[in-house]
């Protein structure tokens, strides 16, 4: 199956140093923060790419790079063979640009509260001079509210019914693929299903791609084919979903897997995660986890680990078997 997006290498550096006069003054060198740092995967067409991390592990900058909301400091984004960071040709890269949606985090911040829910709807395809008659109506009942809702604003609903309002707008202008950055972590539980199953239901009806970001193992769990898990900006482990939760190989995973709440586990003891994440500003040598891991040895601290196959699992760890 071809890669409908292929990331290779990808970097992202922010400068985070303080105004010059201040670093003159103070003495201070620059202070760059590496986001992102060699991270390489495919999504292939009409699948759930995920990817999980403790926060600050460079989820959700991926998805504005893939996007074309942040450009990368290094390596490749390809988005059916079209990289947008140096691509010159207009007509494509606006072709592009037409396949790709995003659903963001906080319903509420990334709708326009002076807006009728109709005009929100609409943008995406009235900025290209699209017809709209009816399209708003029609994609409020594709995604479970009233056609009447269009009239109304943002603050006139609930969580969850902002956030079907997102993906109404982000189906408006018939992508293939949709960034979802956390797009059920405002919402209550019961909403949560609610969200996800609908979510479910549009990727087989529109044979739409998703690459879905996540901290929340059990939603990753329903939604996902393949799961790649972050640390610091490091991919540390990827792999079919079933794989990954029957057998993680990274300790990190493994860490991630036994901090999750259980429903058959009341009363276990379990052993809170050693350690905090290092300063992204001044990352650790080697392998950035070892600090925090069970099984560092003197080559984790010196020598980077490379991503290579176990079985169907890729892993960045030294000692994964």
């Amino acid at each position: 199956m071809s890669a409908l997006i292929s990331v290779r290498d990808l970097t992202r550096v922010f400068d985070v140093s303080k105004p010059w006069l201040n670093r003159v003054i103070e003495r201070l060198p620059r202070a760059l923060l590496t986001a992102v740092s060699d991270v390489s995967f495919d999504v292939p067409e009409n699948s759930v790419y995920a990817l999980v991390g403790e926060s600050g592990s460079g989820k959700s900058t991926i998805g504005k790079i893939i996007v074309g909301l942040v450009p990368p400091s290094a390596g490749s984004v390809e988005i059916e063979g079209v990289d947008l960071a140096t691509e010159t040709d207009a007509k494509k890269i606006e072709a592009v640009r037409d396949d790709i949606q995003m659903i963001f985090q906080d319903p509420f911040a990334s709708l326009n509260p002076r807006w009728r829910v109709r005009d929100i709807i609409e943008e995406p395809v009235a900025a290209k001079g699209g017809k709209t008659n009816g399209l708003a109506e029609k994609l409020l009942e594709q995604v479970g509210l009233s056609a009447a809702d269009a009239g109304k604003y943002p603050h006139e609903f609930s969580g969850g019914q902002r956030q079907r309002i997102c993906i109404a707008r982000a189906l408006a202008s018939e992508p293939r693929i949709i960034v979802c950055d956390e797009p059920t972590s405002a919402l209550d539980v019961s909403v949560q299903s609610q969200v996800l199953n609908l979510m479910s239901d549009l990727r087989e009806d529109l044979g739409l791609t998703y690459l879905f970001i996540s901290h929340d193992l059990t939603v990753v769990q329903h939604m996902a084919d393949v799961i790649g898990v972050l640390y610091l900006g490091r991919l540390v482990e990827e792999a079919p979903r079933d794989k990954l939760f029957n057998d993680p190989k990274h300790p990190y995973t493994q860490m991630l897997f036994d901090a999750a709440p259980k429903m058959d586990a009341f009363g276990r003891e379990v052993d809170p995660p050693k350690g905090e994440i290092p300063d992204a500003i001044n990352p650790p040598p080697g392998c950035a986890f070892h600090p925090r891991c069970p099984l560092a040895t003197e080559r984790c601290k010196t020598e980077r680990p490379e991503m290579r196959h176990i079985g169907d699992t890729r892993v960045a760890c030294h000692h994964a078997e």
